[in-house]
Parts: C-alpha cells; structure tokens; sequence
C-alpha cells in the first residue's frame, strides 16, 4: 500500500463522538424512522452539523447530503467501526473497590470488551474471584499477557504504584492502557493511555455548580 493509499487515522476526539452518535441511534424506532439526517444528529446531541457529518464520513457510512443516512446500516456500520463486533481481551491491576466495579460491570459485552483476569499484590484477594474473574498474583502478569497476547490494561492502583504496573504491562506486550490512577503515566511511542481522571472531572462539576450559584 502506498503512502496515499493509506487512511489517515481517526482522530482522539472523533473516536470520543462515534459511541454517542452509535449509542443515540439505537435508541430510536427503527420500526418507524428508516432515514435519518446528520442535523437531526446534531440537534439531539447538542453538537454541530458539520462536525457530525465530518466525523460519520469517517466510517463511509455511504449517507446522501439531501436524504441521510439509513438508519439501520448507520448503525451497523458505527459498530462495525468501532470494533463492537470483535472481542478484545483485557487485564485489570487493583482489585480494590474501583477494581472490583469493573470486573463486575456487565455493560462491557455490548462493547467488546472481556475482562479475562484481574492481578493485585494483596494476599487476601489473591486466589479469589470476582464477578467469576480470578485475581492472580501480579508477578503472574507479565506471562500470562504474553501467552494470551491480551492487548488492554486496566490500572486501577494508588498512583504511586500506577507507573511501575504501567511498565509491567508495556513490557509484556500491552499497546493500550485504560488508566484510572490519577497520574500522568509515561509510556513509549506505539502505546496509547486514556485517562480516566475522575478528580479532574469532579473539579469541572464543582466549579460548573460554583459560577452557577454565584
């Protein structure tokens, strides 16, 4: 494939957007609505017309300026996209009450993503399971990842330990790390971490409330 035969990669922010528009569609009658326009997208989502029609070019969905998109194949091919289709395996490090949320949550299915095992240093969680996931010992995970080539990494460990696990499982092989220690983590080029800072997002609430009754 040539330089110009290649796709230019899906930005951050749009990869952000295509879950809610993909999330939006299903919740409509597709009994009733079989078209459906990137405005009418737009309005419900609160956002603008032009990013919506920018980012559902993205996954050349096939839609017409004057018709829209078939609401159906939309779908379809949102998921398709997004991968929701595929299974992709994780691992998950801290198995304390945040930990144990995520191996317990069930809504990961719908997105393909199956947590297969957890790993913690805490001897009276390990050998244990949780929502049927066993919890290893950590210095198992290396091996295991290796063996099973599992491409996701979920940190869910004080932030003072959250580096040492991030380098742990960048040497054995993880390319993508879902981080929710609240510290920025240094990873080599070829490996992508979305932060969940739940600090920083309780600070943007607070302050919204603050100027809000002020």
């Amino acid at each position: 494939m040539s330089a110009n035969q290649r796709s230019t990669p899906t930005s951050v922010r749009t990869l952000r957007r295509l879950p809610l528009y993909l999330n939006h569609l299903k919740s409509l009658d597709s009994s009733t609505l079989d078209v459906i326009s990137a405005p009418t997208i737009a309005k419900a989502l609160n956002l603008n017309e032009v990013q919506v029609r920018k980012d559902l070019a993205t996954i050349k969905s096939g839609g017409k300026p004057r018709t829209g998109y078939k609401l159906k194949k939309l779908i379809a091919d949102l998921e398709a996209y997004l991968g929701y289709g595929n299974v992709d395996e994780a691992i998950l490090v801290g198995v304390g009450h945040l930990g144990r949320a995520l191996l317990s949550y069930k809504g990961f299915d719908a997105y393909g993503l199956d947590i297969v095992v957890a790993f913690d240093t805490d001897d009276s969680v390990i050998g244990s399971q949780v929502a049927g996931k066993k919890v290893l010992p950590l210095d198992k995970m290396p091996g295991l990842c290796t063996r099973m080539h599992v491409g996701i990494g979920i940190i869910t460990v004080p932030s003072e330990s959250a580096q040492a696990v991030c380098d742990m499982m960048v040497a054995a092989g993880i390319e993508a790390i879902w981080n929710f220690a609240p510290v920025q983590l240094v990873v080599p080029d070829g490996v992508i971490v979305q932060n969940e800072n739940m600090a920083s997002s309780l600070a943007v609430l607070a302050k919204h409330l603050k100027e809000k009754n002020h």
